[in-house]
């Protein structure tokens, strides 16, 4: 698997996620194997990183429960070979559409109350804007109305209040991103963040050796890094790295892969990227957001 292009296109569509996956259905039960039951986690990640490039991560929490639903949905019900999936922007709107090429239109049920599954479509009607099913039966999609986004200049958004916070001291020299990946887990541990703990000390190690790479000026002597970690009431963990460095004119470009892996490996560990000019410490802080799997795949 290859990652999505984010480029736009002559009518306008800034593509999120665009991706043509194989099913491999339980032998026996022709239902959800393990292996296509962990597809809408990859997909998520996906998806959430292109809209991060698109500066929209206020979409990405409802993008990915609804892109969940209609992917796994295909996954589960389809009967055709290859899923596509599609998620894009254009003219004022997110649109996601799953393509299982099964003429069988999905019915909306009425679970009841003791059903563990049957309101997937139900989630899908309640948060979406619209949704619908192509006239040949083929493609489910939904839409979701684009608001004034954020600009690469605001953190990224923090739902709660902070509950835990710790520091990591380091040293502004390149040994500091080793030294940062063996005090996370310690640290990580210690607030208690019931994520990734993996994916956390990846997105750790990357943001404070892009801070030595680019924020440090080498041989200039006084310089400060700074790394706080953070915990909120939501369970988010806010990863800040602040450099002497003001400025970030290429944000965007690193974060969608156009100069280097770093940037993007942290968006595929699922984290939200933003960052904005910290007055106090004379420089700049990058911040990475992230949450548990809302998901139990």
């Amino acid at each position: 698997m290859t990652p999505p292009a984010s480029v736009t296109r002559r009518d306008g569509v800034q593509t999120a996620l665009e991706l043509s996956i194989e099913r491999h259905p339980d032998p026996d039960t022709g239902g959800l194997s393990e292996t296509d039951a962990a597809w809408p986690q990859r997909l998520r990640r996906i998806a959430r990183a292109g809209l991060t490039y698109w500066g929209r991560p206020d979409l990405i929490e409802t993008a990915e429960l609804l892109l969940t639903e209609l992917a796994t949905n295909a996954l589960r019900h389809g009967h055709s070979r290859d899923i596509g999936v599609h998620v894009y922007l254009q003219n004022g709107r997110c649109r996601i559409e799953v393509n299982d090429g099964s003429p069988n239109r999905p019915k909306l049920r009425h679970a009841g109350p003791t059903d563990e599954g049957g309101r997937g479509l139900f989630l899908v009607t309640a948060m979406a804007e619209a949704w619908g099913v192509s006239n040949d039966g083929t493609t489910t999609w939904c839409t979701l109305p684009l608001t004034e986004g954020p600009t690469e200049m605001e953190p990224a958004a923090v739902t709660a209040p902070v509950l835990r916070k710790i520091p990591m001291d380091l040293p502004a020299d390149p040994s500091a991103a080793g030294i940062a990946r063996i005090k996370a887990r310690t640290l990580l541990t210690v607030l208690g963040w019931p994520g990734n703990l993996h994916a956390a000390i990846d997105v750790i190690h990357c943001l404070v050796d892009n801070a030595v790479q680019y924020g440090l000026t080498p041989g200039k002597a006084s310089q400060n890094l700074g790394v706080c970690l953070s915990v909120t009431e939501a369970h988010e963990l806010l990863v800040d790295v602040t450099d002497p460095n003001p400025a970030f004119p290429d944000f965007d470009k690193a974060v969608a892969g156009e100069l280097g892996r770093g940037l993007w490996d942290v968006t595929q560990q699922g984290a939200v990227l933003s960052w904005f000019v910290n007055a106090e410490f004379d420089g700049k802080t990058v911040r990475a957001a992230m949450r548990p799997d809302l998901v139990d795949l």
